[in-house]
C-alpha cells in the first residue's frame, strides 16, 4: 500500500485567532463537527475527534498561525503528519494552508472527502454565519 499526500487551501472570513480557536478549542469544535472533542493546543497532547475516529498527537502549536500533529492510523511505516497554516489576508480573513503526508491509500479518498466537507468545510460554515 502506498501512502499519499494531500495539499489544499482555504480562504475563511474570519481571524486568524478565531480560526485557530476553532481547530483547538474542544467546545468549539463540538459546535462545527457534531461530536464531543478531546483537544487542548498544546504541544504533546494526545487529540481525540469524532468519537476517536481522529486521533493523534499534537507536535507543534504556534497560537494563531500554526497547528501540527499526527494523525494515527493503526500500523503505519512513516508518521502521518498534518501541518495546518493559518495566513492573514487583508481585514478579516485568513488562509488555510494544509498538508496532510503519508495518508493511508486505503483511506486517502474518505480522508480528502472529510477535510474538504466535514472538517474545514464545517469549521468554515460555523465561522462565517456569524
Amino acid at each position: 500500500m502506498n501512502n499519499m499526500d494531500f495539499n489544499y487551501k482555504l480562504k475563511i472570513a474570519a481571524e486568524p485567532e478565531e480560526v485557530f480557536s476553532a481547530l483547538t478549542n474542544p467546545f468549539q469544535i463540538e459546535l462545527w463537527s457534531g461530536y464531543p472533542a478531546d483537544m487542548k493546543p498544546e504541544a504533546g497532547y494526545e487529540f481525540s475527534l469524532w468519537e476517536g475516529d481522529i486521533a493523534g498527537v499534537n507536535l507543534e502549536i504556534v497560537p494563531n498561525k500554526r497547528l501540527v500533529q499526527e494523525w494515527f492510523f493503526g500500523e503505519t511505516e512513516h508518521p502521518s503528519v498534518v501541518r495546518i497554516e493559518l495566513r492573514k489576508e487583508g481585514s478579516g480573513n485568513t488562509q488555510v494552508v494544509l498538508e496532510h503526508s503519508n495518508i493511508p491509500e486505503e483511506v486517502y479518498d474518505e480522508i480528502v472527502e472529510g477535510w474538504k466537507k466535514y472538517y474545514l468545510g464545517s469549521l468554515k460554515d460555523m465561522l462565517e454565519m456569524y
